[in-house]
Formats: C-alpha cells, structure tokens, sequence
C-alpha cells in the first residue's frame, strides 16, 4: 500500500489519526530506494499510523494542514538530496530540473529545505508534537559544518531549524524506538542515532570545541571534525557535545548497524515502486526510470573516499542482505505488470563490495583508527571475494521473466584487481552479462598528490583494470565501453593537474572525458574541511584550493579542450 497522503485515504485505512506525518522534499515514490518511504513504511510495519506530505507549498496552509496534526512527531526531511544540491550547481547556479520532482521542473523544493519546512508546520501548528530531522541534509548537518553556499561555518541544523530532535545515518530502528518513547511518555534522549539540544552538558560526553570558537578558528574546527568523524563507529563511539550559544547540542553514539534479519525485513515490505497517484498526474518523475526495477544488495561502503558523505551516512562497514532475501525481492519486480525483463542496477553504494568483511571482524571491534580498507591499497585483512556476488548474479539471471540483470552502480575497479582468486571470473562474468552498453567506474583523478587528497587508488590498478575490460569485450565480439568519473577543482589539484589528467586521457584511457564534475564542497566530508581550512587535515600542510568560480569552472574546461 501507499502511505496516506489525504485524509480520505485515511479513513480508508480507519485511522482516524496519524500518529506520525513525514513532510520531504521529495515527491513521494514508494521504493525501497527512498528514505521517507522506508521510514514511513518501518514505522506502519511497528503498529503505528503514518501519512506523508510530499513537496507541500510553503506560501500557504492548503498542503501542510492537510492530515491534520499528527499524535507523536513530524518528521521532516529535504529528501534524498541534500536541497542545497539539489537546487544548486557547484558554481552556484540554479538547477532548472529536479528529478525527483513530477514533471522535472525545479520549482518545488526550497533551499535549506529542512528549515523551511520546520518552520512552516510551527507557522501552523502552534505549540505543536516534536519535529524530528532526518536524511542526507540533516544528518551530514548535525554539529557545526561548514556551508558552501553562505562560505561560513553554521550551527547544527537541530538549532537553525528549531526542531526537537534530529534522527542521523540509516535511522529505521532509531525511528521506531523514538516513536514508542514518545508514545509511552519516556525520555527518548537516550536513543542511538538521535542528537538533541540540552540546556547542560550532559555527563560522560566528549566535549568537542564550542560553535564560537569553530567558526573562527580553522585549527579549531580541523580538531572538531576529527572528533566527530571518529565517533561515527557503532562499536567505538561516544556520545559529543558541542555547546552553541548558551545550550550543548548532544550527538548520542550512531544506531547499531542491523541485522541479515533486519535488513531483509525492510525490504520485504511491500512497496509499490510507482509515484503516489495524488502526486503522480502532474508529470513524469525521472528518479523513478532507475530505481523502479532496481535491487538495493547492500549498504554502507569501505572506500571512505575523502569526498565522500557514504561512510558518515550509511557505515563504513558494508551490511548486505541475504540471496533469500535478493531473490524474493527480483520474483516479485519480475511479476510486477510494467516491468519488460531487466533489472536495471544490482548493487549499492558501490556494486562489487557484497558478501564479505574484514577478517579483523569490524562488527565487534570497530573500524581500524588508523588505516583505511582500500587506501593507500587494499588491505589484506579485508578478504575481498567477489564469489558471493557471483553466485547471487547467476541466480539472479534465472529467475522466471528476468531476461537481463544489469550491474550498473559503480564498480570499484582496484578490488577487481586485488582479487586474485575471483576477481578475474567476476569480471569476464559481468562483461559477459551484466553490462549495458558502458560500466561506470570512478577513478576521479590520474595524478598522484590530488589522488592522495581525494583517498583514491593510484592509476596502475585503473590501467591494468581497462586493459582487461577491453580485451575481454572484444574476445566476446561486444560493443561496450568504460564510462569514466572525474573531478575537476578538488583541494590539492591545479591547472597543470587537470592538464596531466587529459593527457593521461587521451594517452592510456584513449578516451575524451565526457562525466566531469566541479567539486562540491558538501558537510561532513574531509574535502570539505580541506577547502575550507586551505591545509591538509592528516599532516598540516597547506594545500593549494581553487576557490573562485571561473578558476574552478576553468579546471573543468581543461578537460573538453
């Protein structure tokens, strides 16, 4: 079913109230690939009763009052994309389309969505339930951040948006256990994942610099940023406190990462994989073309690519669900009336990191402090293996009314190589039958020291790695191609660097670029923190950065020369 969007559909249900009403910036598609869905679809499977307002207009009262007010809590989120981005371009310009929008005109979502929406249901709910935070925008915004667009450091979005709490990374079980406090009138400050405003710091927290002293001082906020990312661990962290103006806003430690079981509950809720049809007569929604016959295998990420809110969000440690769980879901998109028999993207975060973990056993003792799983080269304690996806992929291929499977989340192409036991059968596997047309990696850069800033591999796995693509599509007589991802304009990288890249392009690739990105300073990432302190955060070393917009744009254009 979808979530009630009107009171009618309400009253179809029986519920005469809602206990939560979910407002987002997004228009409301019903997929395990949307945050609001899955939340809103977790709290229905729990035993409570939960509508949605999708992209409500903020001049008047017509779309916000339309459910009423809800028993517990609003929670509020700008949507899949953080709405600075969404509405945005690197230089600053606005975006004309939105694809999460019916009709793909980018005239629904406001910037700085979060607070807008916060304050329009205080505008008309006086003295009203909590309203509670949450997705990309909220989560990567929860202590003092640095924000591209205004080029200062700002509060915790908890504070600007005058909201009570803020739920943060993949928050379902942090949701559910919010709403039973909340319903059973006990102190829901304890919850993992939640961060809160207190009017005293709190006892046994780590004190982080104050907001007044970070958005002053980049020494300071270097240090701030380093606490707070270390605390991004569910076996490690503590819970922080940060004190903005006269009050401590309290990060309590991140929710423990679920379950096989729990993630596979998720996602076999139903789910319509359609736009609501309250939302859906005005127009197309483009996101829906990729996510709709699409299967989410994992979550989280072991890259933790510097330029990268991944790791924040959703884990370093990658969670997968079980083959059961994946080939349930594929049975019933494959019996779904519009599907035509491809599933159009297996994967995650990244495609090829399913089935296996590090052998140091990350679950009990935590990420490794002081080293990374893939840089400066994949680490031998990681067990990469690539057989789990493999054996997932060919069932996948057989099941009744899938004609084709497609891989087409990036792959990461130095754990392809560093598998020496799979990693060459999972290629030809994938060249084989998995491809449509182009396979996207993201090697993002060539040079060595703008690598080095970004967290990226060198190019010796990228080469090796091309190499073997081609000349294994041409010993299967197809015609498919690379695509490749780049930056332009990262801290670390110059005109000379993005000139070396095109040769390099042109030279060993034998490609013309054609996905280059300007970067795009986002909260909560090291990137970020390096473009605004100018120094690089691990050694203290200044660190060129391209700041002004032509010089920035130039970068790019180096590229299409």
């Amino acid at each position: 079913m979808f979530l009630p969007t009107t009171q009618d559909e309400c009253r179809k249900l029986g519920w005469e109230a809602l206990d939560v009403i979910l407002v987002t910036g997004d228009t409301y598609i019903d997929s395990p690939f949307i945050g609001v869905a899955v939340i809103g679809k977790v709290l229905v499977d729990a035993g409570f009763r939960v509508g949605i307002i999708a992209q409500p207009d903020v001049s008047s009262a017509d779309d916000i009052t339309r459910l009423g007010e809800p028993e517990l809590f609003w929670g509020v989120t700008a949507g899949c994309i953080d709405s600075m981005v969404a509405n945005r371009t690197a230089s600053g310009r606005r975006r004309k389309q939105d694809d999460y929008t019916p009709g793909g005109v980018n005239d629904r979502r406001p910037d700085r969505a979060s607070i807008v929406y916060s304050n329009l249901v205080r505008n008309h709910f006086k003295a009203t339930r909590p309203i509670v935070l949450g997705g990309i925008e909220a989560s990567l915004r929860r202590v003092a951040h640095y924000d591209y667009w205004s080029d200062k450091i700002r509060k915790s979005i908890l504070f600007d948006a005058k909201a009570d709490y803020l739920l943060y990374g993949m928050a379902e079980r942090a949701a559910v256990e919010l709403a039973e406090a909340l319903k059973a009138c006990t102190d829901p400050t304890t919850i993992r994942g939640l961060c809160y405003i207190s009017r005293s710091q709190p006892d046994d927290v780590l004190e982080v610099p104050a907001f007044e002293v970070v958005r002053n001082d980049r020494d300071a906020f270097t240090e701030m940023f380093h606490a707070f990312y270390r605390n991004n661990d569910p076996a490690t962290a503590r819970p922080l406190a940060q004190r903005q103006d006269t009050r401590y806003l309290v990060q309590n430690p991140p929710a423990l990462y679920l379950s096989q079981a729990e993630l596979d509950a998720i996602h076999d809720i139903d789910y319509e994989r359609d736009v609501h049809p309250f939302y859906g007569d005005a127009g197309p929604v483009r996101a829906l073309d990729t996510i709709r016959f699409s299967i989410a295998t994992h979550r989280g990420c072991y890259g933790e690519c510097n330029f990268c809110a991944i790791a924040v969000h959703q884990g370093r440690q990658v969670r997968w669900r079980s083959e059961d769980s994946i080939l349930k879901e594929a049975r019933a998109i494959a019996s779904h009336p519009q599907f035509k028999g491809t599933i159009q993207d297996v994967g995650g975060p990244t495609a090829n990191m399913y089935g296996f973990e590090c052998t140091r056993k990350m679950e009990g003792q935590g990420c490794c402090p002081d080293m990374h799983c893939l840089y400066p080269q994949v680490c031998a304690a990681l067990g990469i293996d690539h057989g789990p996806q493999l054996e997932l992929l060919r069932k996948l291929r057989n099941v009744p009314g899938v004609k084709r499977v497609v891989v087409a989340s990036g792959i990461r192409h130095d754990m392809v190589m560093a598998d020496e036991q799979r990693g060459d059968e999972y290629l030809r596997t994938v060249v084989k039958h998995h491809v449509s047309g182009r396979m996207k990696i993201a090697p993002e850069h060539s040079e060595d020291a703008v690598l080095a800033q970004m967290g990226k591999p060198g190019r010796a796995s990228l080469q090796a790695f091309r190499d073997r693509f081609y000349e294994l599509t041409e010993r299967l007589g197809k015609k498919q191609y690379l695509t490749y991802y780049f930056i332009a304009a990262h801290p670390g990288c110059e005109e000379k660097d993005m000139r070396a890249l095109r040769g390099f392009c042109a030279d060993k690739l034998k490609v013309k670029p054609e996905q280059v990105q300007v970067f795009t300073p986002t909260p909560s990432t090291y990137s970020t923190l390096m473009y605004w302190t100018e120094r690089d955060p691990f050694s203290g070393k200044p660190c060129f950065v391209e700041k002004s917009v032509r010089g920035r744009e130039r970068q790019k254009k180096i590229l299409y020369d």
